[in-house]
């Protein structure tokens, strides 16, 4: 059961996978203040691929890893998330959500609930409620956000550090271009209105490299973000 596969789907920074390494086999990201001791199982992801979530992401809350606003996903906004998904053992998922959460690893979360119902809360705090999102190549897609939708107090904009990274991310698993990447994170809700596209676009680098598969999400393919 431990090594039973399940995607791990990432909507936020863990969509660079330079970033995500650090959940894994531990360390600190580039601009960021935290360490992460990794996973017990420190391996990369056994594959990686593009997908779209019905819905949409925010920025809220302050993060103590980036300062400014974290994105928490949310299936009731209008539109598409952009996402990647990661195929890894169920151990690796349970470390890393208990990082996300900064709890220690090494405890292996009961996911039953999660994935037979779609929903499971495993606690009060932000990125402690799991959703299922979909299923693909006969294993359950799981991503966790916040328990509840986002009030308009609680929205916070996101520093230059992590939207860089989220943009990166975007390039890297879906091949776009900096300025789309850019237009689709000031689109969202805590950014918005606050970030500019150019200014955000200065904060991406490299070139885009599209992952093998078309992006799909919880009801097959899917036309990614910008597209609907």
């Amino acid at each position: 059961m431990d090594d039973e596969p399940v995607w791990y789907v990432a909507y936020g920074s863990n969509l660079f996978r330079e970033r995500f390494r650090c959940y894994l086999s531990g360390g600190r990201p580039s601009g960021g203040a935290r360490h992460y001791p990794g996973c017990r199982d420190p391996r990369p992801a056994r594959a990686a691929a593009p997908v779209t979530l019905p819905g949409g992401i925010y920025f809220a809350s302050t993060s103590p890893t980036w300062g400014g606003g974290m994105a928490f996903y949310d299936p009731g906004l209008p539109g598409r998330a952009a996402a990647r998904a990661y195929l890894l053992s169920r151990r690796q998922f349970c470390d890393v959500v208990s990082q996300e959460m900064w709890r220690d690893t090494g405890v292996d979360v009961d996911l039953t609930e999660a994935v037979r119902t779609g929903r499971q809360r495993l606690g009060p705090g932000r990125y402690e409620t799991v959703l299922r999102v979909g299923e693909r190549a006969g294993h359950p897609m799981l991503t966790f956000t916040a328990p509840a939708p986002h009030g308009p107090a609680e929205l916070n904009a996101p520093a230059a550090a992590y939207l860089g990274m989220l943009g990166n991310g975007l390039r890297e698993a879906h091949g776009w271009t900096a300025a789309r990447a850019a237009s689709y994170l000031c689109g969202r809700p805590g950014a918005a209105g606050t970030w500019r596209p150019e200014k955000v676009a200065a904060l991406i680098s490299g070139p885009g490299r599209p992952e093998a598969g078309p992006p799909t999400g919880a009801r097959g393919s899917a036309a990614p973000p910008g597209r609907r």
